[in-house]
């Protein structure tokens, strides 16, 4: 079992994402993704996701909130991951270039016409949606064939 955190860091309608491009073996090769990525031990998931962010970006999260909370069963090596949502409006420091791929801010508007994974397409609005939501998203050979996605308010 895999935990992770993903962040979707906001400023003025664009949201900045990684293309994932860099990094050898890389199961998100060529992929569009939020910032983060796994825990190290005894981390909370607010200390991995800040950690993961300066890593990548070098920007500090001032802010975090938690929007969701994602399960891939057996998706990657026969493992299960799980990985807490958050979105950061307000954040310091300046961009640096990220060993695993190619950071850019991009229209909200334009998110979803960017190559994401598929079950990314189906959690991305709801991060513009008031309350919480999880998700199960099961892929098999990179192609999603089930979902579920629920909404709390």
């Amino acid at each position: 079992m895999k935990l992770a955190t993903l962040c979707y860091i906001r400023k003025d309608g664009k949201t900045l994402m990684i293309h994932r491009v860099k990094k050898q073996n890389d199961i998100h090769q060529g992929k569009w993704n939020g910032l983060g990525g796994k825990f190290e031990p005894g981390e909370t998931p607010e200390e991995c996701v800040a950690r993961e962010v300066y890593e990548e970006a070098g920007i500090r999260a001032k802010r975090l909130q938690l929007k969701g909370f994602l399960t891939f069963p057996q998706f990657a090596n026969n493992e299960d991951w799980y990985a807490f949502v958050f979105v950061c409006e307000e954040f310091e420091g300046n961009l640096t270039d990220s060993g695993e791929g190619n950071l850019a801010w991009i229209e909200n508007n334009q998110l979803l016409n960017l190559p994401l994974w598929e079950g990314d397409r189906l959690f991305l609005p709801l991060l513009d949606q008031p309350g919480f939501f999880t998700g199960k998203f099961v892929y098999q050979n990179g192609k999603l064939v089930e979902h579920e996605l629920r909404q709390y308010s």
